[in-house]
């Protein structure tokens, strides 16, 4: 796999929240970059949803498709959009495995042994957590938006989408402002 391939995938793992089997499974037909949304085809829940691009990772997609282009990759709508050197769909255990070398070679790494070091599918968990943080600091009605949060990530239910949400210190310091606000009658939601 190439370095620019690599890191096109890590980019919209977080960036769009996709579940890693989510982002290997695009074709070219799935991602239009002049719309900024892809679709994602039959989930883990056999849906098929929709999922808009921020402009700097449509940016990041669009640059690597470009680079893709040049590189002589097949233009056909059912060809995958992530593809090897040898132009063929980038399988799960190789990414894994260029994740794996990638958090070696940078010190990323968790106390617990092997089995609780990060996972890519924890790049999903993080993108989840950040985009409610934001909200937070946004002033943001986060009851009223975390339904479409969990829309977005193509869970079934919101109860499915609180599983991702771990607290961090920066979102328990936003949720306790808020509450503190709502304590003392300041809140509103814009």
């Amino acid at each position: 796999m190439e370095r620019h391939t690599f890191r096109a995938i890590l980019l919209l793992l977080y960036g769009a929240g996709l579940r890693v089997s989510e982002a290997l499974s695009l074709n070219l037909a799935d991602v239009d970059l002049g719309e900024a949304v892809i679709v994602i085809r039959d989930t883990k829940f056999y849906k098929t949803r929709l999922v808009p691009l921020g402009s700097e990772l449509n940016d990041v997609m669009s640059k690597y498709a470009a680079q893709r282009k040049r590189d002589g990759r097949s233009r056909n709508d059912n060809a995958p959009f992530f593809v090897t050197k040898l132009r063929a769909r980038i399988p799960i255990r190789l990414i894994q495995r260029a994740f794996r070398r990638l958090r070696a070679h940078s010190g990323v790494r968790r106390k617990g042994g092997a089995r609780c070091q990060p996972r890519l599918h924890d790049l999903r968990h993080a993108a989840a957590v950040h985009r409610l943080t934001a909200w937070y600091r946004e002033g943001k009605d986060v009851q009223r938006l975390l339904p479409l949060l969990s829309t977005y990530l193509g869970h079934v239910d919101v109860a499915s989408t609180q599983l991702y949400l771990t607290m961090t210190p920066e979102l328990l310091h936003e949720a306790s402002k808020r509450f503190a606000k709502y304590v003392f009658g300041e809140v509103s939601h814009d």
